[in-house]
């Protein structure tokens, strides 16, 4: 009796990226914009991680670009939101930008970041100091009840050139004081403070300034950082990250990690 040899099953990688379906996209200025895409249901993040994404390949590459994103959604959803700039050269965003609805986005399988409450030492107050797309590790955060569990007053900052870029955040922390889930813990922990670099504002000015000069916390109506009470987590461009992170500890607030906690995190991922 012959037999019949059958082929080996391919080799599946499970760390490969899935492929996920654009459900939704709005534009806010020439530069921003926000999408969501499904999520699969074994995809498990904490709010204020990141993640790869990236497009399917195209005929020119050997395989699909990815970028690390932060997750702007809460990690209770069941849809992942996305926050992202728009760079006309840019190898992703110049394609990624053009996305719509029923689209495909490709989704690493390994949320990882610093930007997560384990990461912090307990604490009176949540400063989340934030510039440009760097409110979407934030844009979680504010959206999880823990935060207002461990946290009696939480405060995001978001800093942007001009005026219509305060538009996700304004909007954000709108629905979040509405949100069936969240609103009732919100209450009146949650403290939005925004400014402006290239525009009139009432509150003008770099946050670096703002903190040095003490507008920050006047406008707050808090006493200025300390390491019994306060904790810090930031997000932006690289200076702006390492410049805020060098003037917070002058106030003795001292870095941490998952696996070291401590009073100050800041992000280590940036996307291109």
């Amino acid at each position: 009796m012959s037999t019949v040899e059958s082929a080996p099953a391919p080799k599946v990688n499970p760390n490969a990226p899935t492929e996920e379906t654009v459900l939704s996209v709005e534009h806010y200025t020439d530069r921003l914009f926000r999408f969501e895409i499904s999520r699969p249901a074994s995809f498990r993040f904490r709010s204020g991680e990141f993640v790869m994404i990236g497009l399917p390949k195209t005929e020119e590459q050997r395989k699909p670009l990815l970028r690390a994103y932060s997750i702007a959604s809460p990690a209770w959803d069941d849809k992942l939101e996305f926050y992202s700039i728009k760079v006309p050269d840019g190898p992703l965003t110049s394609r990624l930008q053009k996305i719509k609805a029923g689209d495909t986005v490709m989704l690493g399988k390994k949320p990882v970041g610093t930007l997560v409450l384990d990461a912090l030492l307990p604490g009176k107050r949540l400063y989340m100091f934030s510039t440009g797309t760097g409110i979407a590790p934030f844009a979680s955060l504010i959206r999880d009840p823990e935060t207002y569990e461990r946290y009696d007053e939480v405060i995001l900052t978001h800093t942007c050139r001009q005026a219509a870029e305060l538009s996700y955040g304004l909007r954000l922390v709108n629905d979040v004081r509405e949100d069936p889930l969240v609103g009732e813990m919100v209450g009146d922990k949650l403290l939005h403070i925004t400014s402006l670099t290239r525009e009139e504002h009432p509150l003008k000015g770099r946050i670096t300034t703002l903190i040095k000069s003490g507008d920050l916390f006047k406008n707050a109506g808090l006493p200025p950082l300390n390491p019994a009470e306060d904790r810090v987590m930031i997000c932006g461009s690289m200076d702006m990250i390492n410049d805020t992170k060098a003037l917070v500890e002058t106030f003795g607030l001292t870095e941490g990690s998952n696996s070291k906690p401590a009073e100050l995190v800041v992000e280590k991922s940036f996307v291109g």
